[in-house]
Parts: C-alpha cells; sequence; structure tokens
C-alpha cells in the first residue's frame, strides 16, 4: 500500500521522483522521501505528505540522474521521520525503499544483531537493508548476488527498489506480491507501483512478475528469476492519458470520478453491448462461457467496495441465471478451509487487481481445480494475469482512496455476465433479454441526471454536519448499496454508520434509533417488497428519527413520510443499484468537505491493499 517510484536515465532525477510521489500519494500519505544519487547518495525523508518533503528540498540544488522516492502507509513502526523510506544499511552499502510486509523480519532481526548490528528504525525494510548487506559483505558476492540470496531468506510481500553504493549507476527492483512496473523510454528507464507516475514520460511497461529481479542501468535492462534464470521481458503498451490522473478542475479526485460514472459506464459496456444486434458480447470470456452457462455454484470474492460488488452480482446471477452464488470476503475466504469444487466458478473482483487478499483467494481456488474469472480496472495487474479469464472494467486511473466509479464499473461487468448467461442459459426469455439491453444503455444518461442534483445534495449534506451515527436500509438489489453508502460515510468523514436489511431493523438496531439519528432508505418503487419499506419507514419516524429516502421519481408515498428525499430515474429493479449508489456518494463527499477533511487521502487508508 506504499508508494515507489525510481528513475534512471538522462534527467534530472529530483522532478521526476517528486512528481511520481505526488501521483502516489493516494497509496499511502503518513510520511515520504527520497534519495538522490550521483557520485555520492543523498537521502532526505519525513513525516507528513509528499508536499512537506518537496518543501524541504526543492531549494537544495539535488542533482542526480538516478533516483528513489517512497510515499508510505505505514506497517511495521509509527509515522516518523526514522521509520520512513528510504532505509539505508548500518555500513551504508545499501538503499532501499519497500512496499509490503517482511513477516519473518523478526526472526532475521535477531539474526542480525548476534552478527553485530544495529538497528535505527522499528521496520522490517531496515531488516532486510541490512540482510542483503550482510550477504554482499560476508559471502563477498556482487551486490546482484546478495539481492537475490536475501531474498531467498525473506517471507512475505514485497515490492522493492535497491541501490548499492558501490555501484551507484545501477538500480535494482523485485517484485513477490506488491507490484511493480518499468516504463521503458529512450535511454531511460522509470519504475513504480502503478503506472500513472509514468504515462507523462512513456507509454511502453514491463510488468514484473512475483519472484523476477530486474537489473537496471540508463542504457541496459535485464530481467532474472530470483534463482538467476534469465527471463525475456514483455514489453505491452499502456491506454492512460494525463488527463485520467489528473483533477481536471474539480476539488478533488473523489468528485471527479463521481461525476466520471456516466463516462466510465459507458466505456465498459462499449463493444459490448449492442444496442444495434440487442446483444451482449464478452470476450474475455469466450475460453470459460461453456463452464459459466453449465455452472452449478458461483462463488464471488472480493473485498471492501468490490465485495459490495459482489453480494449485488450475487443477487443478479441468482436472479437472471438462476445460478447458485455465494459472496466471501477474501481475507476470511482461503483460512477457513472453503469447500470449493472443480465445476465450481471463482469469481475474483479487484479494482487495483493487486489486493493481496483476493490474489490469495484466487490461488487457492486454481489448487482446488476452479475456474478463476477476474474483474479488474488494471491492464497488467496480477489479478488479469493470474485468471484463467476474466472481463475489464474501463474506468480509468481511480485516485480517490474511496472507491467510486470502480464499484459502478464492476457491477456494470456483472449485470452484463447475468444477462448473458440468463438468456443463454434460457431462463431469461428474448424480449425480456432485449428490455433489459436497451434499459442498461439508458444507465449513463439517468446518472446525468441525478448527478445535476448535486447542489441540492450539497445543501442536503449541511443537516449532518455534527452527527456522530447514521443507520443505512435498503432491501433486495438495494441492500448491498445500503453497505456500500455506509461505507462511504465512514471512509471519509469518520462518522460512525450500519447498513442493514431494512427488515432486520427491528431485530436489533431499532434500539438506537432517536431524534439524533438519521436514517438513509434506499426505496425503488419497482421491488416486491415497496410497501415493507414503507411499514420500515413508519416505524423509524414512530421513534422520531429523521429519514432521507433516495426514491423512484414521482413517488409520492414515501416522498411524504420522509423529512429529505432524493429522487432517481426509474429503471428496472436489477440497474437501481448502478443509480441509487450516486447520490449516496455524493452525500458522503459533502459532508466529509463540510467537516473539513481531506476526502482523497481518509485518515489511516489508502488505495490498493497488497498486504494482509
Amino acid at each position: 500500500m506504499c508508494g515507489i517510484v525510481g528513475y534512471i536515465g538522462f534527467r534530472n532525477a529530483y522532478p521526476v521522483i517528486i512528481n511520481g510521489l505526488k501521483r502516489l500519494e493516494y497509496r499511502g500519505y503518513d510520511s515520504a522521501g527520497l534519495a538522490i544519487i550521483n557520485d555520492n547518495y543523498h537521502i532526505y525523508k519525513y513525516k507528513g505528505k509528499v508536499k512537506d518533503l518537496e518543501e524541504k528540498t526543492k531549494n537544495l540544488n539535488l542533482t542526480g540522474t538516478i533516483g528513489i522516492g517512497h510515499t508510505r502507509w505505514a506497517t511495521h513502526g509509527e509515522p516518523s521521520d526514522i521509520n520512513a523510506h528510504p532505509h539505508i544499511s548500518m555500513n551504508k552499502k545499501f538503499i532501499i525503499i519497500h512496499n509490503g510486509i517482511i513477516e519473518n523480519y523478526a526472526r532475521l532481526k535477531k539474526r542480525l544483531e548476534d552478527r553485530g548490528y544495529n538497528f535505527i528504525s522499528q521496520t522490517d525494510t531496515e531488516v532486510l537493508a541490512n540482510l542483503i548487506e550482510y550477504i554482499y559483505l560476508k559471502g563477498r558476492v556482487t551486490p546482484e548476488i546478495a539481492l537475490r540470496l536475501a531474498l531467498t531468506k525473506v517471507c512475505g510481500a514485497y515490492g522493492i527498489l535497491v541501490v548499492c553504493t558501490d555501484e551507484k549507476e545501477t538500480l535494482f527492483a523485485a517484485r513477490k506480491g506488491s507490484p511493480l512496473v518499468i516504463g521503458v523510454g529512450e535511454g531511460e528507464y522509470f519504475i513504480a507501483s502503478d503506472a500513472t507516475p509514468i504515462v507523462e514520460y512513456t507509454n511502453r511497461v514491463i510488468f514484473l512478475n512475483d519472484d523476477e529481479v530486474a537489473i537496471v542501468k540508463k542504457n541496459e535492462f535485464s530481467l532474472k528469476t530470483i534463482m538467476n534464470v534469465p527471463v525475456t521481458p514483455v514489453i505491452q503498451e499502456i491506454d492512460i492519458e494525463i488527463g485520467d490522473i489528473e483533477k481536471g478542475g474539480f476539488d478533488h479526485f473523489m468528485l471527479k470520478e463521481i461525476f466520471e460514472q456516466p463516462r466510465a459506464i459507458e466505456d465498459t459496456f462499449r463493444g459490448r453491448l449492442s444496442i444495434k444486434d440487442k446483444s451482449i458480447t464478452l470476450g474475455g470470456l469466450y475460453n470459460v462461457m461453456d463452464k459459466l452457462i453449465n455452472a452449478k455454484r458461483i462463488i464471488i470474492v472480493g473485498c471492501g467496495t468490490s465485495w459490495h460488488a459482489g453480494l449485488v452480482g450475487e443477487y443478479l446471477l441468482e436472479d437472471l441465471a438462476k445460478i447458485p452464488t455465494e459472496v466471501e470476503y477474501a481475507s476470511e475466504f482461503r483460512y477457513r478451509n472453503p469447500i470449493i469444487n472443480e465445476d465450481d466458478i471463482v469469481i475474483a473482483i479487484s479494482q487495483s487487481g493487486e489486493t493481496a487478499d483476493t490474489i490469495a483467494a484466487i490461488r487457492l481456488a486454481k489448487e482446488k481445480g476452479a475456474t478463476v474469472i477476474g474483474i479488474c480496472n488494471v491492464v497488467g495487474s496480477t489479478v488479469a494475469r493470474e485468471t484463467h479469464a476474466g472481463v475489464f472494467t474501463h474506468a480509468g486511473p481511480e485516485i480517490g482512496v474511496a472507491s467510486t466509479k470502480a464499484f459502478t464499473a464492476q457491477i456494470t461487468i456483472l449485470t452484463l455476465m447475468a444477462l448473458l448467461l440468463g438468456y443463454k442459459r434460457g431462463f431469461l426469455p428474448k424480449e425480456k433479454y432485449e428490455y433489459y439491453i436497451n434499459e442498461m444503455f439508458e444507465i449513463p444518461k439517468k446518472i446525468e441526471k441525478i448527478l445535476n442534483q448535486h447542489e441540492k445534495i450539497k445543501e442536503l449534506a449541511q443537516v449532518f454536519n455534527n452527527i456522530n451515527n447514521s443507520l443505512y436500509l435498503g432491501r433486495g438489489y438495494l441492500f448491498p448499496v445500503a453497505l456500500e453508502g455506509a461505507l462511504k460515510l465512514k471512509e471519509i468523514s469518520y462518522i460512525h454508520a450500519e447498513g442493514y436489511p431494512a427488515a432486520e431493523m427491528k431485530h436489533g438496531p431499532i434500539a438506537l434509533i432517536d431524534e439524533s439519528m438519521p436514517v438513509v432508505v434506499l426505496a425503488s418503487n419497482k421491488d416486491i417488497t415497496y410497501e415493507k419499506i414503507i411499514s420500515n419507514i413508519q416505524e423509524v419516524k414512530a421513534r422520531k428519527g429523521m429519514v432521507i429516502s433516495i426514491i423512484t421519481e414521482g413517488d409520492e408515498k414515501i416522498s411524504k413520510i420522509s423529512d429529505y428525499c432524493i429522487e432517481i430515474p426509474e429503471a428496472p429493479d436489477i440497474l437501481t443499484a448502478l443509480l441509487s449508489v450516486v447520490p449516496l456518494q455524493l452525500l458522503s463527499y459533502y459532508i466529509a468537505v463540510n467537516r473539513g477533511y481531506n476526502v482523497d487521502q481518509p485518515r489511516n487508508l489508502a488505495k490498493s491493499v497488497t498486504v494482509e
């Protein structure tokens, strides 16, 4: 979850590193640091944001054509100047930055201490730096060999950049579990945790695989396994524009990404959903389509917002395709010894494609012989490479830590899958199939209509500036949306919020309701439980709770008994999740802004959870 950036070439490395860290700050922002390498080396690192690092170094006239930088989300050791990266080994031979967790660091540290090593930080990263140095000095081997041998002793996850002060013209990069991308320029290379710091310089990249080590010089590049087996690098072209990773006039990335949802959804179904032919084509599933059609069970795994999207997928797949579907937290999946059969389909959902728990679930499912399908947003990611088949969302880079457009893009893919399978399995008549295709095509326009209400939602957010708790209720397809709405509020405004199936309110949560407890109710007039939702609202009102309802346009019944209402366009029940989540995203955003919080970088959180 930390951000890594490196450069070697002909440019001054300092601006490349600083700008790269700004691009990567969504991956961690409790401290930042850099090292610039020339005839000597210069290391600067501080607790705080990248802007603090820049402010303290911008007038130092740091020059050098090799540099590494790091923005941290703390795992081992609290945020501090000392625990910030880069770390240097005791005898000043190796400088390292690291994303991941060295699980056996305590045992390695004890062994090194027994051999005379002293440590100044609390981090696992400093242990790795000293382990490499110990092997280098004791074994009298090259820096490359020392690095590879050290990595054979390590348990855990890492994405690392390493510089040996005896060979300052070389950068070493290695990966296991934590992503690294190498940008290939003319006589220069850029290395980063993802492509966002690279795209302004080159669109040609190499995605490192697990257990690979890259040896990078200004005009020379080689790739090996940890066991010294040469690897032929595969250069790919990525399709990301600079505008995709800039705010574009919005105050925050999160707001920009909320407003990008009509385009993101349209881009996700473009080429897959044909309004002319009334058909759905998912080319990425071509090789597994027969297995999907004949599936006896589907298991969906994901974390956080992706798990909520998976819950919507469960409703869709069981409703439309009649396939029994289970949704699992990826973090729990492999530790509870799950029953996985060879004819099961496992769908793994991850925005980044690098979520550690989800990747572990994928590997377990493959070991058990299941067919694994990926839904992710990043070409070249681990999920994309390790699954048997899959479908990319086309949401574009999501910089805001609180996921928005990735959620609706994931639901878009799951909806297309469920419609196609329902039709192919014979449970969805042709006329209904074509009706849903037409309705799906209209979703981006309907979301535009919701976004046009942003000023009204902004005013409504003022009501919630001083609340401490909130309850979100929904039924059917809107229950997962209630969970997602509550999560958004928690993530960025730090208000305690819980999502529940509306009928479950009277089985406990109703005890919390009073005049200071806002209750957000999601209600669709297309849902078979509509009248029961009205009863649930009445139960809240009887206890003096404040009701904010997300309702279908023209719904007078619920509007009359609610304190506040936000209307969404009418849509079939299977598509209401795509619409109803948008006002909840805006509401959470404006509440957090009113409370003075940084919505793009909420405390204690970071994007792309690459550690367990």
